[in-house]
């Protein structure tokens, strides 16, 4: 395991005994406004937003966590993490900081923790975002290579697994353009738990169809995907939801990995959507 590569300096500990660290940026434009959550995905850190952030700072106030196993943050003994485990520590994380409402905006494995936040613990949201991720399920066959990513981690540790995804995570036309980009990313993805990300691939497989919550979500949702993702298409984050409160952003040049891929043109759909939720205008 690598030393982490995170922007988080700032630590709580969690019911579960386990460190949580995080970063905040910015600060709120109205007393009233909420904390504007962004959550990493998987084998990630908080240093996924390191070049979205710059450009959200004078937006809002953001709280970006290492999520549990991932990061500088701790790997608290267990064969699974589910999504419901991770929803608690954020919401451990918004009780220490004194935030009683947050728009929660999370990127793949950030979104499935969105979505568990969301059904668990909807009297604290002011709104929620899913950034190339899904309600949806895993299919059988992502299951059977869920088991097979867990059992790989623990056989033969980060490194393999990693460098074989960073690529897959970008758009195809951006893999050698920005392999400066890619290979942050692997860099990122090395300072992960292998017994964290293990426990972590299990949860996902474990989660539910969660489709429910966007479709009756009583606060507004942006739903953004790039037109190259390999890894979540287009159609498994838009799916069928309708509505008033629902925002899509389809980012073209962009694969999984638009934080990194885009930054500018994310950060301004986050800061959009993040504006109109907190005033009640999305």
């Amino acid at each position: 395991m690598s030393e982490p590569i995170s922007i988080a300096g700032s630590r709580i500990r969690t019911a579960s005994g386990a460190e949580l660290a995080y970063a905040t940026r910015g600060r709120k434009r109205r007393e009233a406004d909420p904390a504007i959550v962004l959550l990493h995905g998987y084998c990630g850190s908080s240093a996924y937003w390191e070049e979205t952030l710059p450009h959200l700072e004078s937006s809002g106030f953001y709280i970006v966590p290492d999520l549990r196993g991932h990061g500088r943050s701790g790997a608290p003994a267990g064969a699974v993490y589910a999504m419901e485990d991770f929803a608690d520590d954020l919401l451990e994380l918004l009780d220490a900081l004194g935030e009683r409402e947050a728009i929660v905006l999370g990127h793949s494995l950030g979104g499935y923790i969105t979505l568990a936040f969301a059904e668990k613990h909807p009297d604290r949201l002011r709104g929620f975002g899913l950034v190339h991720s899904t309600p949806l399920p895993d299919t059988e066959e992502a299951k059977v290579g869920r088991d097979r990513t867990a059992a790989r981690l623990l056989e033969e540790g980060a490194a393999p697994f990693v460098n074989e995804l960073a690529p897959k995570l970008f758009a195809a036309e951006n893999r050698e353009r920005m392999a400066d980009k890619v290979a942050r990313a692997a860099a990122i993805g090395l300072g992960v738990s292998p017994a964290g990300a293990a426990a972590t691939a299990l949860g996902m497989k474990a989660r539910p169809d969660r489709s429910a919550v966007v479709r009756s979500a009583s606060v507004p949702v942006l739903l953004v995907a790039g037109e190259g993702d390999a890894i979540v298409a287009p159609e498994r984050t838009f799916i069928d939801a309708q509505g008033p409160g629902i925002r899509r952003a389809l980012l073209a040049g962009c694969g999984h990995m638009s934080m990194m891929e885009a930054p500018a043109k994310l950060a301004e759909a986050i800061a959009g959507f993040a504006e109109a939720a907190a005033s009640g205008q999305a």
